[in-house]
């Protein structure tokens, strides 16, 4: 029994040592989706602002597939000492519960809530050739010519294509939907007219707005980078509600210690070296404490949870 207690009391030392000395070796930062996309670019400018901080590496490992449900079950798996973090968008942490019938991972059980990261402005954008001019025009020619008009998406359980389902709920309007893997195969099909509409991120889709390519319809958050662009709460859509943000977690019994000062460390970086990066790219900082996190994550489960029920979204 003695044997038993002092190797307890070395155990838990070490632990509280190593949460002191954290970290000490590189950190593993999963994104649940390709590179290239949005939050593959967010998390590495994570990468290298942690990095230079912390003064240890931390290393972006992309692990895309299942809607974000392959890298968000890897991370929960993984162990909880603050080696390995989820930057995630929105549906690994609050859609997909409710768009699938079985997950491989709990995402309220599995997860310590670190920083709510970004939130990230999409923009409704339409061929130019169309010659749609306004959000209400979109709209009324989803009435007039039901599922006729097509919009494209990066997955059924994305922002972007969640985004329409609410336009269509509030209107009574109805457009086609058309899946892709990705933005990166979703916006060059818009561009090449293969599909009438999309909301993609704004930083990706600005070069192409400006170039005339691509009309620019309304924002889910205004932003600088499109001033003249009404937010759809603006344009017809009073109250219109659209999580979409890329954020930050860590597996469930992460050390309290570990989980702060992370917070810490993401908010600062946000505030100073990456403000005007993020700026650059349309990404709204937010600086959530993990607690005020947690609470932001839990209105935004319940907010789609009673959306997918009441549009009756069949689960995969």
């Amino acid at each position: 029994m003695r044997k038993l207690f002092v190797l307890a009391l070395l155990t838990l030392s070490a632990l509280a040592d190593a949460q002191g000395q954290w970290p000490v070796r590189p950190v593993k930062l999963i994104v649940p989706s390709s590179a290239g996309g949005g939050t593959d670019f967010y998390a590495r400018l994570l990468a290298q602002a942690l990095g230079d901080s912390l003064g240890q590496q931390f290393i972006v490992e992309n692990q895309p597939g299942g809607s974000g449900n392959v890298g968000a079950a890897a991370a929960a798996r993984a162990a909880p000492d603050g080696y390995t973090l989820l930057v995630s968008p929105d549906p690994a942490l609050t859609v997909n519960q409710s768009l699938f019938k079985s997950l491989p991972y709990n995402p309220e059980r599995d997860f310590v809530p670190v920083a709510r990261g970004v939130t990230v402005p999409l923009v409704v954008c339409v061929q130019a050739s169309l010659g749609i001019r306004t959000l209400a025009e979109l709209v009324q020619r989803g009435k007039r010519e039901p599922r006729l008009l097509t919009y494209g998406s990066s997955g059924s359980g994305a922002p972007n294509a969640l985004a329409v389902r609410i336009i269509e709920e509030a209107s009574g309007a109805r457009f086609l939907h058309v899946p892709y893997r990705g933005m990166g195969m979703a916006l060059p099909a818009l561009l090449a007219g293969q599909i009438d509409f999309l909301l993609p991120d704004v930083a990706i889709a600005g070069p192409h707005i400006k170039s005339g390519r691509i009309v620019a319809l309304a924002v889910t958050h205004r932003t600088p980078q499109l001033p003249d662009v009404p937010a759809i709460a603006d344009a017809g859509f009073a109250g219109f509600t659209m999580p979409s943000n890329f954020s930050i977690v860590a597996p469930t019994g992460t050390p309290r210690p570990i989980v702060e000062r992370l917070n810490a460390e993401i908010n600062k970086a946000m505030r100073t070296t990456l403000a005007a990066k993020l700026e650059s790219h349309a990404f709204i900082p937010q600086f959530h404490s993990p607690d005020e996190f947690a609470a932001a994550l839990a209105r935004d489960r319940a907010f789609w949870a009673q959306f997918i029920r009441r549009a009756g979204i069949e689960p995969d």
